[in-house]
């Protein structure tokens, strides 16, 4: 199979992780979703991802009611490095090199951003998860992916969910909602569609990057997104 993107920004939400479990880490599962990146990653396509921390958060967030929004956020962003680490721990138990880098400074656990040494890691064939958002409270982890991906070159960013598209309505309430196949950035923002916040779809469109939304537990469909073929939904320009 010949993939149609060479360079790929893979956005993955902290609660892909959880499986089952109300909060926290399914080992199955995210051993599971290193499987379909790595079958991914054998085709030559290079890969960078970026991790949520809901998963985590989800679990300390009555205690963080009431608090300062920039603290919460912080928390989270922490919260995306342990993601971040587990997904390369995962990663390397399956044969594949990963490296995590920071928007944060934790230099004794994982290194910094640097663009130029991330692009340098995925032409090396490695994987780069970007852990920590942006270093910045007040945005959200799909801002993350726009803007690492926009600045690493990516060709589309994948936003890897538990449905398998962009849907007219709720699919788990309205069994009549439609999948869309393909989306305008334009219509994505003016319907409201929930495909990435309102701040991540504008740079996406901005950049002129296409998003696609697909079911990370449907096998093969990375494998088919990379591919170009009719997998989840497509917003573009």
């Amino acid at each position: 199979m010949q993939p149609k993107y060479k360079r790929v920004l893979l956005k993955l939400s902290g609660e892909a992780l959880m499986g089952g479990d109300p909060y926290g880490i399914n080992r199955q599962t995210i051993e599971e979703i290193v499987a379909e990146i790595a079958a991914v990653a054998r085709l030559g396509v290079e890969i960078a991802v970026v991790i949520g921390g809901g998963n985590i958060f989800r679990g300390v967030a009555p205690g963080a009611a009431g608090m300062d929004r920039a603290t919460a956020d912080y928390m989270g962003m922490l919260a995306t490095v342990m993601n971040a680490l587990a997904l390369q721990d995962a990663m390397r138990r399956a044969g594949t090199v990963a490296r995590v880098q920071s928007a944060l400074n934790i230099e004794q656990v994982v290194e910094p951003y640097i663009r130029a040494k991330a692009i340098r890691y995925l032409e090396e064939g490695k994987i780069v998860i970007f852990a920590a958002g942006t270093g910045n409270p007040f945005f959200t982890t799909d801002t993350a992916a726009a803007l690492r991906g926009s600045e690493i070159g990516a060709e589309i960013v994948i936003k890897a969910t538990k449905v398998d598209g962009v849907y007219t309505a709720d699919p788990m309430r309205d069994p009549s909602a439609q999948r869309y196949s393909r989306l305008s950035f334009d219509e994505a923002i003016g319907r409201h569609l929930k495909v990435m916040d309102a701040t991540a779809l504008t740079l996406c469109r901005d950049q002129k990057l296409p998003v696609n939304v697909c079911n990370i537990f449907k096998k093969d469909a990375l494998r088919r997104v990379v591919a170009g073929e009719d997998e989840g939904t497509l917003v573009h320009i």
